[in-house]
């Protein structure tokens, strides 16, 4: 069974939420001191996946690749599941300042698998029509929790997209903190094309990253493809690469010199930084003092 967003039994510390407002600075700075600056502590063992590769690159950096080559890195249900066992890992991994995430294979991510995802859709239980409603509910907000994982985690997520970005993909990479893509990448809001409308993070960070809520809808409602320069035009990626290469050593680059940096200070930059995004000004003032 898939992770429930709201059992605690998979969130053995609890993270800092940077959408609540019962967190305060001064918590937060406690919480970061404690999680990135304990010493002693044995070297991580980064546990393996079926679906997601994790490996230490540089001094502080981890690099996940999404590992299903052969499948496109279609998402099927244990990618759903390892994405938040591996990210609440790396929230509490000290020695991990920086993630970039990339995609094994020629293209970054083919969306959802539907093959394997269709079954558990099609045989939700529930004696009538309302209580199968509940369980469908609750699917969904399982799934939405492996993409929020990324905002939840403390440490800074980079993501590295080549070739196709199509669907789950689009919702992935929107949840992931800064954004670069190789010349031969493409992202495509798919889900309208067999009938469903995004409902994993897309429609809702989207408008908020590229900031055109008429671009939004014209790529949700006709599930065109945007190329990397449009990409970049629109603010969804901040730098193109020329090649897969050249992209992953550009990600990993910048994710040395993040973790280079105080990690008290970027943790709780980021944190401050997502509050801002949901919440007005003078809240955000207070939430960065209180």
């Amino acid at each position: 069974p898939l992770p429930s967003p709201t059992s605690q039994s998979h969130f053995p510390v609890p993270l800092p939420s940077p959408t609540s407002q019962s967190h305060s600075g001064s918590h937060l700075t406690s919480w970061l001191l404690t999680r990135t600056m304990a010493t002693g502590a044995a070297e991580p063992q980064h546990r393996s996946f079926e679906t997601l590769r994790v490996t230490p690159v540089q001094k502080h950096v981890l690099h996940v690749e999404l590992n299903r080559p052969e499948k496109r890195n279609a998402m099927n249900i244990a990618f759903w599941r390892e994405m938040v066992e591996c990210f609440q890992d790396i929230s509490q991994d000290s020695s991990c300042h920086a993630v970039v995430i990339s995609g094994a294979g020629p293209i970054f991510t083919a969306g959802i698998d539907l093959v394997d995802m269709g079954n558990d859709f099609m045989m939700v239980d529930g004696e009538d029509t309302a209580r199968k409603a509940w369980q469908l509910q609750q699917k969904i907000r399982a799934y939405q929790e492996s993409f929020t994982v990324l905002e939840k985690c403390p440490k800074p997520v980079i993501v590295a997209v080549h070739g196709a970005c199509i669907g789950g993909g689009v919702d992935l990479v929107c949840a992931c903190d800064i954004r670069y893509c190789s010349q031969d990448a493409w992202f495509q809001v798919k889900e309208v094309d067999i009938g469903l409308a995004a409902d994993v993070g897309t429609l809702q960070r989207l408008p908020k990253i590229v900031g055109s809520q008429s671009l939004v809808n014209e790529l949700a409602f006709t599930a065109r493809k945007m190329m990397a320069p449009e990409a970049q035009s629109c603010g969804l990626v901040s730098r193109v690469f020329p090649d897969k290469a050249a992209l992953l050593q550009g990600a990993l680059d910048l994710a040395a010199s993040i973790a280079a940096r105080s990690p008290v200070a970027v943790q709780g930059t980021k944190v401050n930084l997502l509050y801002s995004r949901d919440h007005p000004v003078p809240d955000s003032l207070r939430f960065m003092v209180s």
